[in-house]
C-alpha cells in the first residue's frame, strides 16, 4: 500500500509537524511505502485567479503533489483547526490541485449537469489539532473544517475518509498529553499494517455497501400490496397473526433482494455508462465502484435466492388457501421478477420490463397474500384492488427509464423511454398516473370495493395532476437524459395513496 502524509501546518516545526513525522514512523513500521509532503515547502500561489483552475497555469510543484496523489493509495492529512476550519495555505493546496480533470470530471447533457469522482480508488484520514476540547467541536460546533474537509472535498473527489482523529485543546495542553498524542497517532500509522481501517470498520462499511446494494427503499411497496390482499382475504387484522402471512412477506423480501442483486449484476453494462445514477434508478453502483467484487454479488444472488424458495415453499405448505394456487402464483412472480434482466427472459431488454416491474409489485404480490391467507383467485376483490395499484407504479418506473436512456440506448436495452424517446416516455406516464386515479375513483363511486377506497382516495387527482405538470415542464420530444429526482419523487410518492388509503380501510 502506498501512503502519502500531508502536513498542512504553514509551520512545519510546529506539533502538527512532530505528529505528521510520528504517523510516517508507525507507518514505516507497518510496511507500508510512505512518502511524506510539506504544503509549506511548495511554491505556488493558492489563489485561483483565472475563470477555472484549469486556465492557470500550475506551478510544478503542484504537479509533483498531483504525481504523489495519484500514487497513493492513502491520504493522511495532518493540520490544525483555526477559525473552524483549515488553514488558508491548506485551503489555496486544495484549490490549486484538486483541479476538474484530476479529481472530478464535470458533465452538462439536456438539462442535467453533474461530476464523476476521479480519485474514488483512494482513502483518507484526517488528524487535527486544536485549541478546544474535541467534543466541544464536534457536538456544538458541528465539525464545520472537518466536515469541509472530509464531504465537500475529498468526497466531492471521491476519496472515502476512513478515520478522523481530533486532538486538543493542544495550547494548554501537558508535555505527558502531547506525548500521548504522538504515541496514538504513531499507532494509526502502525495501523496501516492490516489496512487503512480497523476490523469493526472494514465490517461497516462492508455492511453498509450490501444495504446500499439491497436497496431496501423499493421494498415496501411490495410489502403494502402484500398487506391489503392478506387482509381482503381475511377481512380484520387478524392476519398478523398468521404464519402463512409472515412467511409470505419473508419469501417477498428474498425474492426482492434477489431481484435487486441479479438486476445489479445483469445491468453492469448500462450501469457502467450512466452518468445520471440517482437515488431512484441507474442501480447501486455497487459493481461500478468496485465496492463488492463480481463473485461477492454471484454469493449474494445464490444465497437470497436459496432463501427465496426456502420460505415460498413454506408459505406455499401453510397457505389457508388452494395449496395448487398459491404455488402458481408463487412461481409466476418469481419467474417475472427474476425474468425482469436475467436471461434468457430479459424482460426490461423487450420493451417489458415496466409492465413487469408494475405487475410484480401489485397484482402479483397482492394476489399472493389473498390466496395464503384463504381467498380464491377466482374472486374479484384481488383484482379490483390490483388495477389502480398497478396503474401507480407504472408511472415511476416508466420515468426511471429517462435518467437511464443513454446508458440503456448504448447497450441496446429497450425499455418504454428508449423505444418510444424522452417525451413517449413522458406519454406514457401521465396517462398511467391520470387513469390509476380515475380508476380509483370509479371504484369507490361504483362501490365494487368499498371497505378498501373511501372518499380518501379523490386526493390522489390533484397528485396526478402536479405530476403531470412536472412531466410537461421537464420532459418534451427534444429532451435527453437527465436527473429528474423531483419528479421521481413525486410519482414515486403517488404509489401511497393506491396502498395507504385501502390499507387503513380494510383494518
Amino acid at each position: 500500500m502506498n501512503v502519502l502524509c500531508i502536513l498542512g501546518h504553514p509551520r512545519p516545526e510546529s506539533f502538527c509537524g512532530a505528529l505528521a513525522d510520528a504517523y510516517c514512523e508507525g507507518a514505516e513500521a507497518a510496511g507500508v511505502d510512505v512518502r511524506a509532503l510539506a504544503v509549506d515547502d511548495l511554491a505556488f500561489d493558492p489563489d485561483v485567479h483565472a475563470e477555472s483552475p484549469t486556465d492557470q497555469y500550475l506551478e510544478d510543484d503542484l504537479r509533483a503533489a498531483q504525481r504523489l496523489i495519484g500514487w497513493a493509495d492513502h491520504l493522511a492529512f495532518v493540520y490544525p483547526n483555526w477559525w473552524g476550519t483549515m488553514p488558508a495555505r491548506l485551503k489555496g493546496f486544495f484549490d490549486r490541485v484538486f483541479e476538474p480533470g484530476f479529481a472530478f470530471a464535470e458533465y452538462e447533457e439536456g438539462a442535467g449537469a453533474g461530476h464523476v469522482e476521479l480519485l474514488d480508488d483512494k482513502t483518507a484520514e484526517l488528524i487535527v489539532t486544536m485549541d478546544m476540547p474535541p467534543w466541544v467541536y464536534r457536538w456544538i460546533y458541528r465539525q464545520p473544517g472537518t466536515n469541509a474537509v472530509k464531504r465537500a472535498t475529498l468526497g466531492y473527489a471521491g476519496v472515502r475518509t476512513t478515520r478522523v482523529t481530533e486532538l486538543g485543546p493542544v495550547e494548554s495542553s501537558t508535555l505527558e498529553e502531547r506525548k500521548g498524542w504522538l504515541h496514538r497517532v504513531r499507532e494509526h500509522g502502525r495501523s496501516l499494517v492490516t489496512g487503512p481501517e480497523s476490523q469493526t470498520a472494514r465490517a461497516t462499511h462492508k455492511a453498509k455497501t450490501w444495504l446500499g446494494a439491497l436497496r431496501l427503499q423499493f421494498y415496501p411497496m411490495a410489502w403494502l400490496a402484500y398487506t391489503i390482499g392478506a387482509l381482503a382475504a381475511v377481512g380484520s387484522s387478524d392476519v398478523f397473526g398468521s404464519s402463512a402471512y409472515w412467511l409470505g412477506l419473508g419469501f417477498l423480501f428474498f425474492l426482492e433482494a434477489a431481484t435487486v442483486l441479479s438486476n445489479e449484476y445483469y445491468d453492469y453494462g448500462t450501469d457502467r455508462q450512466n452518468a445520471f445514477a440517482g437515488p431512484f434508478t441507474g442501480g447501486s453502483q455497487v459493481l461500478v465502484d468496485d465496492a463488492l467484487s463480481v463473485r461477492e454479488l454471484q454469493i449474494g444472488i445464490g444465497v437470497t435466492l436459496v432463501l427465496a424458495v426456502v420460505f415460498g415453499a413454506a408459505t406455499v405448505a401453510a397457505s389457508a388457501g388452494s395449496t395448487v394456487a398459491t404455488a402458481s402464483a408463487v412461481a409466476v412472480l418469481a419467474v417475472l421478477a427474476l425474468g425482469y434482466t436475467a436471461p434468457p427472459l430479459e424482460l426490461s431488454y423487450r420493451t417489458l420490463g415496466e409492465v413487469t416491474v408494475g405487475w410484480t409489485h401489485s397484482i402479483g404480490v397482492l394476489l399472493i397474500g389473498f390466496l395464503a391467507l384463504g381467498g380464491s383467485w377466482r374472486e374479484p376483490e384481488p383484482w379490483l384492488l390490483g388495477v389502480p395499484f398497478l396503474l401507480a407504479v407504472l408511472p415511476s418506473i416508466t420515468l426511471a427509464g429517462v435518467p437511464d436512456y443513454a446508458a440503456d440506448r448504448a447497450v441496446g436495452k429497450r425499455t418504454i423511454a428508449v423505444r418510444f424517446g424522452i417525451g413517449g416516455a413522458g406519454a406514457v406516464a401521465m396517462g398511467t398516473v391520470l387513469l390509476a386515479a380515475l380508476t380509483a375513483v370509479g371504484w369507490h363511486l361504483l362501490g365494487l370495493v368499498p371497505d378498501a377506497y373511501g372518499p380518501a382516495i379523490a386526493l390522489s387527482v390533484p397528485h396526478a395532476l402536479g405530476i403531470c405538470w412536472l412531466v410537461r415542464r421537464r420532459l418534451d420530444e427534444t429532451a435527453g437524459a437527465q436527473r429528474i429526482d423531483g419528479l421521481m419523487a413525486a410519482s414515486l410518492s403517488y404509489i401511497a395513496w393506491f396502498a395507504l388509503v385501502p390499507l387503513y380501510g380494510l383494518l
